[in-house]
């Protein structure tokens, strides 16, 4: 039994509290009680104490579109022309890296990030992962990965025929062992998905073999959407029609599945998302940093459409991408007066209604019988700070390097800004090794 106090607890969630020298009780991977430190403290004295020392206590982050294989491109030189394109950017680095992967790369690519989850206070992440030349088995070595570090996460191999279909059949063989695996042996650290690139990098032929596969699992599609305008351009010379509604057509869009990006779509295609149910992910700094334009996230959300917020690889940092997507929208409105309700809404309403719909269970809420992913944050407020506000708090006060500790599942993966059971530096040293030996390969 664990209880974190002495704190000013954000419950979030349905009952929204601001709780004044408050505290967490949580036993086993769950939380038992939310209230006073005093009341705790007297009725459950053989807790394990934290003392969160006057600072915010609060649910963890989640981040609901993520690439751990983009680890080793920090820094790289991808040895390409300068991008003009978002396809020159696909062509130049992302499809050189992942074609050079091994599942040596592909663990440590996994676990380095995954630290800076922790350090960052993001305690779930649903990962699309791609390494073409290392597919079989890449799913299970990130899973390790992901359970040696105690992050939880949605795990999907993304098919592609971009390197021929016998490496399009390993990679949906990948998808639905790897499903099948969290099926029969349930877990609620590790979920499975079925994983697409995108529209232009698959035929029609891949795309029925994918939605025959997942619809027998009963699983959902993870799946790059008019993320580029190649996407868009690619769908209507092939196909005849818009991205959205040629994956309506192969069955992919559903309750299950997360459209991620879609910046290029238009109203019908929103009507789309909205009749199936479909889960949209924004992912601010990478649309912008890759130039692709702007998501209209703002149309979606009035329209009923469900859309969360990811960093598609971009950071690790959870409180980064919402800072982000506020000025953003603002500036792409030329409104200052949008983003602050829509914001929070993705980032601590709909992202753990996604996770939830992964792992099952509460997320995002400090209260009874949610799941026990709890961090401290850094962070005592210099103006008074109520169930209205605490957004404006976290948004303009608090980034991820803020974050103390962090619990996961119960477990208390850092304390006080130390790991718990996890050598940094041995991880850390190997993650370099092996990036050298990748960047030497192309």
């Amino acid at each position: 039994m664990i209880l974190i106090a002495n704190g000013t607890v954000l419950t979030m969630g349905k009952s929204n509290q601001v709780i004044q020298d408050g505290g967490v009780l949580i036993q086993d991977s769950k939380i038992l009680e939310v209230g006073s430190t005093q009341d705790l403290q007297k009725r459950f004295p053989e807790a394990e104490f934290i003392d969160a020392r006057g600072k915010l206590i609060m649910p963890g982050m989640i981040n609901t579109h993520m690439h751990l294989y983009s680890t080793f491109a920090r820094g790289m030189d991808s040895k390409s022309k300068p991008p003009k394109t978002f396809g020159d950017i696909l062509e130049g680095l992302w499809w050189k890296l992942d074609k050079l992967l091994t599942l040596d790369d592909v663990y440590y690519s996994g676990l380095t990030p995954l630290i800076e989850c922790i350090k960052t206070g993001t305690t779930t992440i649903v990962d699309h992962h791609a390494s073409p030349m290392a597919i079989t088995g890449s799913l299970s070595t990130l899973a390790k990965a992901a359970k040696e570090m105690g992050v939880r996460a949605a795990f999907c191999y993304e098919v592609s025929d971009r390197d021929g279909d016998e490496i399009a059949q390993e990679g949906i063989k990948e998808n639905v062992d790897f499903i099948a695996q969290c099926q029969a042996q349930p877990d609620s650290m590790v979920a499975g998905m079925f994983g697409l690139h995108a529209s232009l990098t698959l035929s029609d032929q891949t795309l029925t073999k994918c939605s025959e596969e997942a619809k027998r699992l009963g699983a959902g599609f993870h799946v790059h959407v008019a993320e580029g305008k190649e996407d868009l351009d690619d769908s209507l010379s092939k196909y005849g029609m818009r991205v959205v509604e040629r994956l309506e057509k192969f069955g992919v869009l559903g309750p299950k599945t997360i459209a991620v990006h879609c910046v290029h779509i238009d109203d019908h295609e929103i009507d789309l998302l909205k009749a199936s149910k479909t889960q949209v992910v924004h992912n601010p700094e990478s649309n912008m940093g890759n130039a692709v334009g702007v998501t209209p996230v703002l149309k979606m959300l009035s329209e009923g459409v469900k859309v969360g917020l990811g960093t598609d690889g971009y950071t690790c940092d959870m409180f980064e991408s919402g800072k982000v997507a506020n000025i953003l929208h603002k500036h792409a409105m030329a409104n200052p007066s949008v983003a602050w309700g829509e914001v929070p809404q993705m980032l601590y309403g709909n992202n753990p209604e996604i996770a939830s719909d992964l792992f099952g269970g509460k997320f995002g809420e400090l209260t009874e019988g949610a799941w026990a992913d709890v961090i401290v944050v850094d962070y005592v407020p210099p103006t008074p700070i109520g169930s209205n506000n605490w957004s404006g708090h976290l948004l303009f006060g608090v980034s991820g390097r803020s974050v103390e500790t962090t619990v996961i599942n119960g477990r208390v993966r850092m304390l006080d800004r130390k790991l718990i059971d996890i050598d940094e530096e041995a991880i850390g040293a190997r993650s370099r090794e092996l990036a050298q030996k990748l960047w030497n390969r192309i």
